[in-house]
């Protein structure tokens, strides 16, 4: 079970749960072509962002396997993106590390910097043994980041599911503790 004392504070950012008054911040992504290029839905109208939003403020703790915990990047007071971790399996500690940003943020290591304080909470607050990501193979920027994480390419899926009305490829990044360990050792001294 993971239940974090809220705001996590990083370097530049406050990971928190999503509020009533992010609904702005968090349209500007839900709302954007080219921020769902990429994911699983379609650009979002205003009330499907609000039911979105809804969604979103509920999944502040992981209480039990299949759950997703999915935190705001609070940047100054703006919402500039989303960091999320699933419980995708208690038995083989095992979880799925995911990450959007408002495009008017990229480059500034905004997204990395949220999801080294994810993967800190999946290694040392949830106890897993393994962290994964999945992205199209369009994604670069996104699987540079995984990259970028210390996490390994372990897969290239072709044509492995219908994306948005075509097969699509996906690449597969993942860490284990001991590496993510290791790589904070190793940056630390």
């Amino acid at each position: 079970m993971l239940r974090p004392d809220y705001p996590i504070r990083t370097e530049r950012l406050l990971l928190r749960p999503f509020a009533d008054p992010d609904l702005d911040d968090l349209h500007a992504l839900t709302g954007d072509p080219e921020v769902v290029r990429y994911l699983y839905w379609d650009v979002h109208t205003l009330e499907e962002t609000r039911a979105a939003l809804t969604r979103r403020m509920g999944q502040d703790a992981l209480t039990e396997e299949g759950q997703w915990l999915v935190l705001a990047l609070d940047l100054d007071g703006t919402v500039i993106g989303q960091v999320v971790l699933k419980w995708a399996s208690a038995e083989h500690r095992q979880g799925e590390l995911g990450f959007v940003l408002n495009p008017a943020y990229h480059g500034k290591g905004y997204a990395r910097e949220a999801a080294e304080a994810m993967l800190g909470l999946a290694f040392d607050g949830l106890g897993l043994h393994r962290v994964f990501g999945a992205c199209d193979t369009r994604n670069e920027g996104s699987w540079r980041l995984l990259a970028r994480l210390g996490m390994r390419r372990e897969a290239h899926f072709v044509e492995d599911e219908i994306f948005k009305g075509s097969f699509g490829d996906q690449y597969i990044y993942a860490i284990l503790d001991r590496e993510w360990r290791s790589l904070q050792s190793t940056s630390s001294t």
